[in-house]
Formats: structure tokens, C-alpha cells, sequence
């Protein structure tokens, strides 16, 4: 049986009623709005020849916030009733204090359609997911004897919102999200490696669960895996690097994404505070973020402010034109919105965030780019990393790399890292493929505590004199 439609408003409370006690919450404010939200996932996990967990969550809440210049008065409950709300009001109103803020205007409301509005797992029975899981590890190990462990995962989520401002405007978005992921480890004389491959979006799950999409993951998990079974120590030096296209953009999207934020910029905590209209990237060197690409995992028909994304450009041609935007900062740098504001769930507070980053193509092709790396990486899959926004200084691991001499493609190695900054980093790229690819459907980001799907995307790059962490004597 299908789910009812989220309809807050039908459901749990009195739109008018709700509408006067948000009106009197940020009365002498500049801004706020009331966001409520339904939410359900469910997960399951394969792992070494088992189901090693099933998860089914939901909530639903609302939180209500009123902004006066810098300060927020936010509060939120699970409880949807009508006292619940008022009691919500009285606390918000503690930041308004005495009012005299100029309530902002409202953002255009008319939602985009950039991904169907439906239960993504909805007519999938979980025996079935179970058996196709079971599937997929049998599978694996039948390619390879060295196979010796595989982990399967596979997810779906529904997040139903809906957004009341104080002018009386309501916008409501429907965001399915499903992902699988494939994991293994081979065994050769002892060594053991792993490879990963996985993907998702806001589609249904069925997509995932095709026979041609799935078996491709596990091939490149094990192509991964086995790369990596022969790989040597990684060197360690100043050198040029070429970064692959598509998922390497998460280099970009940490030491540059997010010191290109709204919030950042305003408070001056960012390596990119002040040099609006200036060169900080070389010539060529082109930054977007886009809330408005079909089905991807960062997209958004809204924002969880109510604004429609954009395809906002951050960096043209190596200079500043742009930063992501929510309303509160929008406001205090006397900017428009850019459909940037989200938030994890009712219970947090919007903030300027990341959702498709990515540089467009370049001009060159990627095989010559790499024929001119005279001594260097050529680096294709990231793990972790860390990042400092305040000076752009990051430091991330590589899951596939090789190396390369006199433009030809060596062994793969193992242990490397690469460190820089952002800003430097930007400054030092030398060419710009022509082959520009969006990661799989894999990314999500924090901020302040906070977790949100985004996407990332770039062409294959050079970039010259990182520095490479590694081990080899």
C-alpha cells in the first residue's frame, strides 16, 4: 500500500493558526520560516556471506526559526501540534529581542522537478532485496579465487518537507535518495587489499538493482582491489600531479567548495574572504555549483528555505565572481540568494552548503596531459581527507594512484597522500581536460555537525608541485 502524502498541514495542524503564531514569532525580525519534515530510510548490509544488518528509521518534526541581523532563535520539536508550535514561537522570539529588523522578501517559491516524487523502495520486497545481495556476493567471489571477503550495501530514503514563510507563501519538495555500494578484499601470499565501487541518486532503487548496473560495480571493486594487491610504496616529495575526472573533484570540494560559502566569506574565516573580482586560480580554471541537475544526489528542487537552486558560478576564468548563499548571509552581504541554504532535518538550522561542485571542461585532452608528466601521480581514487577553511590546507588520501615517468602510467602504489592548500593549489593547475564526469552518487558533507548528499564532479587535471606524503625510501 502506498504511504499517504506528507500534508503537514491536513495532518497535524491549522495552517491559518500556524501562519498568525509564525507571524507573531518573527515580528520585528528580518527573516524565518517554518520547516516541517517527514523522513524515513532503510539499509541493508551484507557482509562475508551473511545479512549483517537491517535498519528501517523515521521521524517527522518541525522547527521554526526567527533572524534578526547575525543572531537566530531556532527551536523544534517532533511533536506537530499546535502548542507544541507556540511553545517554539516563545523561544525563537528570544532572538528577535526588541525587533526593528525589516522583514527580508520572500525568494521566488515555484519548485523545480528534477527527480520523480516517490517512495524510492516502494514495491521492492525485502526478500528480494536480501536474495539480490546474496547474488551479488556469490558473484564476486566467482570472478576471482583471491576473493576473500564482500560487503554489500545497499540504501533508500524519503525525505518529505514542506516550508511556511511569514508573507503566507508554502513550497514542499519530495527527495528520494537510494545508493549501493560494493566492497571487497583479495588475498595473494598473505597481502591483502580492498576496492570499493558504488553509486546511487534521487531515483528509484530498482535502477540499482539491474543486473548490468550491479555486476559493473563489482567488476570495478575487484579491478580496484586487484590494482591495488601489486601495488609498491608510494614516493614522497614535491611533484606534479594529474587528478582523474569525476570523484577526485572531492579534492575540490573541500579545499575550495568550502571556503567559497557564504558564511565563510562574511565572517572573514576564509582563505577567499575579500578577493571578489580577483584572480585567485589559474587561467582556465572554472568552479560551478548546481542545485539543478536531473537526478543527482546533490540536487534540490528547493532549498530548505523555500528558494529554487541555481547554477551559481564561483570561479570564472581563475576569478572570483560568486559565493554560495543562504538568506541570512545573502542579506548581511547585500547579495541575492543562490538556493544554498540546507539543513540535515527539521532539528538544525540552515546554513550555506555545497550541492553539485565541480569545474567544467577544459580544452585539453587527457591522454596528453598525462604524456607530459615528465616525473609525478597520476592519482584517480580518494578516501578520507581533511581540510582547515580558514587557510584552505588539506591533506587527502589516495585509494587508486600510479606512478608516472616520462609520460608513461608505472606501477600503482600505495600510502600516498596528497598536501596543499586550495588557494595555492588553484594557482598551480596546469591544463584542463576536456572529459568532465560527475562522482557516481557517493558524496555527502559536514559542516558544523551537520550531513547532507551532495555531489561532486571535475575533468582530469594537472597540478603542479603538491606536495606527495608516502613511504618509500
Amino acid at each position: 500500500m502506498s504511504r499517504q502524502p506528507f500534508d503537514p498541514f491536513d495532518q497535524h495542524l491549522d495552517r491559518d493558526r500556524a501562519l498568525s503564531i509564525l507571524r507573531d514569532a518573527v515580528h520585528g525580525a528580518d527573516d524565518g520560516e517554518l520547516f516541517l519534515e517527514r523522513s524515513q530510510s532503510e539499509s541493508l548490509v551484507f557482509d562475508d556471506g551473511r545479512l549483517r544488518n537491517s535498519s528501517f528509521m523515521a521521524s517527522q518534526g518541525f522547527g521554526l526559526r526567527a533572524v534578526r541581523g547575525e543572531v537566530t532563535g531556532y527551536a523544534h520539536s517532533t511533536e506537530m501540534t499546535e502548542a507544541a508550535l507556540r511553545r517554539a514561537a516563545e523561544t525563537a522570539r528570544l532572538a528577535v529581542g526588541r525587533g526593528g529588523g525589516v522583514m527580508a522578501q520572500p525568494s521566488a517559491m515555484q519548485p523545480l522537478t528534477l527527480y520523480p516524487a516517490i517512495d524510492p523502495a516502494e514495491g521492492i520486497p525485502i526478500a528480494r532485496r536480501i536474495a539480490l545481495l546474496r547474488e551479488i556476493d556469490d558473484f564476486a567471489r566467482s570472478l576471482d579465487p583471491r576473493v576473500v571477503q564482500v560487503t554489500v550495501s545497499m540504501g533508500s530514503s524519503l525525505q518529505e518537507v514542506a516550508i511556511l514563510r511569514p508573507e503566507g507563501s508554502l513550497a514542499s519538495d519530495v527527495r528520494p535518495m537510494t545508493r549501493l555500494n560494493v566492497a571487497v578484499i583479495v588475498e595473494n601470499n598473505d597481502r591483502r587489499e580492498s576496492g570499493s565501487a558504488g553509486g546511487g541518486g534521487r531515483h528509484a532503487l530498482e535502477l540499482l538493482l539491474q543486473p548490468d548496473h550491479w555486476r559493473g560495480l563489482v567488476h570495478e571493486a575487484l579491478r580496484i582491489a586487484l590494482v591495488n594487491l601489486r601495488s609498491v610504496p608510494a614516493p614522497a616529495g614535491v611533484m606534479d600531479v594529474v587528478l582523474g575526472p569525476g570523484w577526485p573533484g572531492i579534492l575540490l570540494h573541500e579545499a575550495v567548495g568550502h571556503g567559497l560559502e557564504g558564511d565563510f566569506n562574511r565572517k572573514k574565516a576564509s582563505a577567499f574572504a575579500g578577493l571578489m573580482g580577483q584572480r585567485v586560480a589559474a587561467p582556465g580554471v572554472t568552479v560551478v555549483d548546481d542545485g539543478t541537475i536531473p537526478d543527482r544526489r546533490g540536487s534540490i528542487n528547493i532549498d530548505d528555505e523555500g528558494t529554487p537552486p541555481a547554477r551559481t558560478v564561483l570561479i570564472e576564468d581563475g576569478i572570483l565572481v560568486g559565493y554560495m548563499q543562504d538568506r541570512q548571509n545573502a542579506r548581511l552581504m547585500d547579495v541575492a540568494p543562490t538556493g544554498n541554504g540546507r539543513r540535515e532535518s527539521f532539528a538544525h538550522v540552515p546554513m550555506p552548503r555545497m550541492t553539485n561542485t565541480y569545474m567544467p571542461s577544459g580544452n585539453a585532452d587527457p591522454a596528453a596531459i598525462l604524456a607530459d608528466l615528465a616525473d609525478g601521480i597520476y592519482a584517480v581514487g580518494f578516501g578520507g581527507g581533511q581540510v582547515d577553511i580558514t587557510n584552505g590546507k588539506f591533506v587527502f588520501s589516495c585509494t587508486e594512484a600510479y606512478r608516472v615517468r616520462n609520460g608513461v602510467l608505472g606501477d600503482p602504489i600505495r600510502g600516498a597522500t596528497l598536501i596543499g592548500d586550495g588557494a595555492t593549489a588553484l594557482q598551480q593547475v596546469r591544463a584542463v581536460g576536456n572529459d568532465m564526469s560527475l562522482d557516481p552518487g557517493i558524496g555527502n558533507c559536514g559542516k558544523q555537525g551537520q550531513w547532507v548528499p551532495v555531489g561532486v564532479g571535475q575533468p582530469t587535471l594537472l597540478i603542479g608541485g603538491l606536495t606527495v606524503g608516502g613511504s618509500a625510501a
